[in-house]
């Protein structure tokens, strides 16, 4: 289904879950698309070669077959991501061994095993995986220990939006950064995907978010969700604001996203001893100056991260700590509670116009591409 865009004037956090609407669309699949899922053949985004958004299309292929230690997913939904973005521009391929189908998280229904798996899925069980890429397909294959279960009162589109974006945050937050109750942490990029689940736990850490973003209604969502405050990169310096808002000292923990254009806004409001991870570079990555010198000044420490190629193992052990830790904060009768932001819902077949949503900076938390419906 084709939900629009979803508004963020709606309740963020809540007793059930509430989107409004601002738009309806309803395109039928063709009847064709409906019946290439069945059998061995599945539809996927493909691109034949590296660009805008229009090379992309959907192509019927042969499904996906599970290896050793591989649970089988019918795929219900899919979430965008920076990295399909700059993986269709050609500029981050997929690690060795994994799929050259973008999405690198899905929701949906369990629908097979491969050799080795050790029963801890039964047959259509609701999941969301965490992927190194193939989630924007009808099927897909993933290691059985990157699944989690979905709770119970939550739907597909929603589930979607949680595992390459929470697991980022958590990962930052948590196997890198190891925040620590009271720390400040400046989130930019607040409104993103990864952005609206720091914020959610930092606050579960007993952390003090605050984010930086390009608009008003993006620090609005930021600060529904949690932050202490929130600055416009566009109209002010938000390093003298941070500055201002801890009283001189700076901030603790930076997760970073953008890179080269925020290295000397960072720098000067790092906190003596701060940790400045770095973890996309969507504002490139060429430094100048005396950044060395800086950082050694305030015993700074700098930090890269990615999730996508680490080893089978270490997701496993993230996978395992987020579903120990945060997932029950999912459920709507837990408090705290966390939930997923979800800007829009595309079918599988509109994946251009979503593609272009992201990449033109207009969404307000994830992009959800949900697959046709089975016959």
């Amino acid at each position: 289904m084709y939900l629009g865009r979803l508004s963020t004037e709606a309740p963020i956090l809540q007793s059930a879950p509430c989107w409004w609407i601002s738009s309806f669309t309803w395109s039928p699949f063709k009847t064709t698309w409906l019946q290439a899922g069945i059998g061995e053949k599945m539809l996927a985004v493909y691109f034949d070669q590296p660009g805008d958004p229009e090379n992309l299309y959907v192509k019927e292929i042969m499904k996906a077959h599970p290896g050793k230690g591989e649970v089988l997913i019918k795929v219900s939904a899919s979430a965008l991501n920076r990295a399909d973005l700059l993986q269709r521009r050609g500029m981050y391929p997929s690690p060795e061994g994994a799929s050259d189908i973008l999405g690198l998280e899905a929701a949906g229904l369990v629908a097979g095993f491969g050799p080795g798996c050790k029963g801890q899925w039964k047959i259509g069980d609701r999941v969301m995986a965490l992927l190194s890429g193939g989630g924007q397909a009808e099927y897909v294959t993933v290691p059985e220990g990157h699944l989690m279960p979905i709770p119970t009162d939550m739907m597909f589109v929603q589930a979607a939006a949680i595992p390459e974006a929470w697991l980022t945050a958590f990962q930052l937050l948590h196997f890198v950064g190891k925040v620590q109750r009271g720390q400040t942490v400046l989130i930019h990029a607040g409104a993103s995907g990864v952005g609206t689940a720091a914020i959610q736990l930092a606050r579960l850490a007993k952390a003090i978010p605050i984010v930086t973003a390009g608009t008003q209604e993006k620090l609005q969502l930021a600060a529904k969700l949690g932050a202490a405050a929130g600055f416009n990169y566009k109209e002010e310096d938000f390093s003298e604001r941070v500055l201002d808002f801890t009283n001189g000292s700076g901030v603790d923990v930076i997760l970073d996203c953008i890179g080269g254009s925020y290295c000397e806004k960072n720098l000067n409001c790092l906190s003596t001893d701060g940790q400045w991870i770095v973890y996309g570079l969507l504002g490139g990555g060429e430094v100048h100056g005396d950044l060395l010198a800086k950082l050694l000044s305030k015993r700074g420490s700098l930090l890269t991260s990615l999730l996508r190629s680490r080893e089978k193992e270490y997701k496993e052990q993230l996978v395992k700590a987020f579903t120990d830790r945060v997932l029950p904060h999912f459920s709507q009768d837990r408090s705290p509670h966390v939930q997923p932001i979800i800007d829009s819902v595309y079918p599988l077949h509109r994946i251009v116009e979503a593609h272009r949503i992201m990449e033109e900076n207009k969404n307000v938390g994830k992009v959800i591409i949900e697959m046709p419906p089975p016959p």
